[in-house]
């Protein structure tokens, strides 16, 4: 399968982490983008996902569309890559909580390497080096994308696609994909991108461990800052620019987390813009954020989410409001 092409600007697809119902909320704004742009997201020149992200990454780079990501989503009948595999949205990662992890520090070696400039890394990325190791396993988000893309896709049927992991030996993040950086399967490197710490096992390549993408960007955005590009579309389920006021615990201390997420993908973006390339940020807004809840793993509000984001994602669009003058307001 020969990914699409076009002749027109050149374009990217930025597609961050968010779990379970952040993969389902994209799938909604996805739909969404194609249907009020005419544009066919398979044919963008790069592809970046982060975690839930990475998984839509992959299918989009094997010639799956927007339509039928919705559709299999809703349990639709559909035709394409996606229609000869079996799988369960409910029990293929394992349920919305995670087993009892090991006993110890996940990765000592990341904290020794790093001593000197803790301070200096996200936060997320020095946390996920104290947690202990995931017994989590992602074999079957691998056995999805080796299905749909194929044994001799060699990477990837589009070759601008790129997974974003972090190094779990060294905290560096490593864009699997991208010319110069380590060699991984498709299917090596989405599971690792997905490895959330504590939750899942790391993923070997190479002779080292990686783990979620997520623990130092939840985008990445930054990443397509030398290619030049005439447009970006990011697609951000931890991203918000309005938020909604919940009164419980857990889901105020998700909101306060995400608050520092769009903080970084604003800062990432401008680098962009600065650069010449236009941006469009997509996120979850109130309403979504309800029917997400606090626990982005909750299979049981996954349609909620996707039916939600369908409606919302498409209004945001037409409605128009710049990420800039979200960042102006914050």
């Amino acid at each position: 399968m020969e990914a699409i092409r076009h002749n027109g600007p050149r374009r990217g697809l930025v597609l961050g982490g968010g779990g379970v119902l952040g993969a389902a909320w994209m799938v909604g704004a996805l739909s969404a983008i194609e249907e009020s742009t005419g544009a066919d997201l398979r044919s963008f020149d790069y592809i970046l996902g982060t975690s839930a992200g990475s998984v839509l990454a992959a299918l989009l780079g094997a010639g799956v569309d927007a339509e039928q990501l919705r559709d299999h989503q809703l349990g639709n009948p559909i035709d394409g890559p996606l229609s000869d595999h079996t799988w369960d949205y409910e029990t293929a990662t394992g349920g919305s909580r995670p087993q009892l992890p090991r006993f110890g520090v996940g990765s000592p070696a990341l904290v020794r390497r790093n001593v000197r400039r803790l301070r200096r890394m996200p936060p997320t990325a020095v946390l996920s080096a104290l947690m202990p190791v995931g017994r989590g396993s992602l074999d079957g988000v691998g056995d999805l994308v080796d299905a749909v893309t194929g044994p001799d896709a060699g990477w990837s049927p589009h070759s601008g696609v790129w997974i974003v992991a972090m190094d779990y030996e060294t905290g560096r993040r490593v864009p699997f994909g991208r010319a110069g950086e380590p060699r991984a399967s498709l299917p090596q490197a989405v599971m690792a991108s997905c490895a959330i710490p504590g939750w899942f096992a790391p993923v070997m390549i190479g002779g080292h461990r990686y783990v979620d993408g997520g623990t130092c960007s939840a985008t990445s955005v930054d990443l397509f800052g030398s290619l030049g590009l005439d447009e970006v579309y990011v697609v951000a389920p931890m991203v918000s620019f309005e938020l909604d006021h919940p009164r419980a615990l857990l889901p105020r201390l998700e909101r306060r987390w995400r608050r520092r997420c769009t903080r970084r993908c604003l800062r990432e973006a401008a680098k962009l813009e600065a650069a010449g390339t236009a941006v469009t940020i997509l996120g979850p807004g109130p309403e979504d954020l309800v029917a997400i809840g606090a626990n982005v793993m909750d299979t049981g509000r996954r349609m909620a989410v996707l039916e939600t984001s369908l409606r919302t994602s498409e209004e945001a669009l037409t409605q128009g409001r710049s990420w800039a003058d979200a960042a102006e307001a914050g």
